[in-house]
C-alpha cells in the first residue's frame, strides 16, 4: 500500500489555505455538512482540506469560489500551495520517479493498484491496518494516495499498464457497496486510451509472476527501474541485471493474462453480479 509509517506533517501553505477556506465557509454561515455537496466532496474530505491534510484540486477551488462569494481569493491562494508527499519512506523515491516516467507497468495480486483505488476502497484498506491508525492518520494517508492518483489524469501521453489477479476484484472489502464503487472507479480509470488493464484469471495454467507484486517504469533517459513491496517495506531496483529479468517476467505475464477487452467484460460481469 506504500502508506506512511508515521503521520506526515502538513506543509504551512496547506494549513494556511485550509484555515482560509474554513474562515470563508464559517463567515458564509455554512456547516461542513452543507458546504460539502456544494463542492462535490464528502464532509470528511472538506475537513481534511481545512485541516491542511489534503491537497485540494482545481475542481474544489472553482466550486468553493462560487459557494463562498466568487471573490477570486481562493484561486490566488491555491497558486501558492506546496504539496506534502505523505508517503512511506521506502516508497518516496519510486513515487518521485513515477512523476517523470515515460511508461509505467504494475502487477498486483494483493489489492487494487494504488493508482486505481476508489476513495471508499482505500479508506477500507487503511481502516483495516494493524495496529489501528488514528482518524487523523487515516485522512492523511488517504490524501497522499489521492494526490498520487493525479498521475493518471495529468499524464495522458504516458502509457500505464496494469495486470491484476482476478481474486482481487472478487473480494468484498468494505462491503458490497464499497466493492461496487471500486469496480465502477476501476472501469472509469482504465477507460482512457493510454491506460491498459488486464486481469490474470483464477483458472490459469501458467503464471510468470508468482513471486508477488511488481512495478516497472522507464525514465526519460531510457533507464528502467523496478519496485517490489512486502510487509512494511519496499525495494527500488536499479541494477539492470535484476531489472531485465523482471521486465521479461512482466512481458510474459501480459501474454498469459486476459486481453484488455476480455478483462473489461469480466469486470462488468463481476459488477453486474453484485
Amino acid at each position: 500500500m506504500a502508506a506512511v509509517s508515521d503521520e506526515p506533517v502538513p506543509s504551512d501553505s496547506l494549513k494556511t489555505f485550509g484555515a482560509f477556506v474554513q474562515g470563508l465557509r464559517e463567515h458564509a454561515g455554512l456547516t461542513r455538512e452543507v458546504f460539502a455537496p456544494m463542492v462535490g466532496f464528502s464532509r470528511h474530505t472538506v475537513a481534511s482540506i481545512e485541516l491542511g491534510r489534503r491537497m485540494p484540486d482545481t475542481q474544489f477551488v472553482e466550486l468553493a469560489e462560487v459557494a463562498l462569494g466568487n471573490t477570486g481569493a481562493l484561486r490566488r491562494a491555491f497558486g501558492h500551495l506546496t504539496r506534502q508527499p505523505g508517503l512511506a519512506s521506502w516508497f518516496r523515491e519510486w513515487a518521485r520517479r513515477e512523476r517523470t516516467a515515460v511508461s509505467l507497468c504494475t502487477y498486483e495480486c494483493r489489492m487494487v493498484p494504488g493508482l486505481l483505488q476508489s476513495e471508499g476502497y482505500l479508506r477500507t484498506l487503511y481502516e483495516n491496518e494493524v495496529p489501528p491508525l488514528s482518524d487523523e492518520q487515516v485522512e492523511s494517508q488517504i490524501a497522499a494516495r489521492l494526490e498520487r492518483q493525479r498521475l493518471l489524469r495529468e499524464r495522458p501521453n504516458v502509457p500505464f499498464s496494469f495486470i491484476v489477479t482476478e481474486a482481487v476484484f472478487r473480494q468484498r472489502l468494505g462491503g458490497t457497496e464499497i466493492t461496487r464503487q471500486m469496480l465502477d472507479h476501476v472501469l472509469a480509470s482504465s477507460a482512457p486510451r493510454n491506460v491498459t488493464l488486464q486481469i490474470m484469471p483464477t483458472a490459469c495454467e501458467f503464471h510468470a509472476c508468482l513471486a508477488g507484486m511488481l512495478q516497472l517504469l522507464e525514465g526519460p533517459d531510457g533507464k528502467r527501474y523496478a519496485y517490489s513491496e512486502g510487509q512494511k517495506n519496499g525495494r527500488l531496483i536499479s541494477d539492470p541485471k535484476e531489472v531485465v529479468p523482471l521486465q521479461q517476467a512482466y512481458d510474459t505475464l501480459r501474454s498469459q493474462a486476459l486481453t484488455p477487452s476480455e478483462s473489461r467484460g469480466l469486470l462488468e460481469r463481476i459488477r453486474g453480479a453484485l
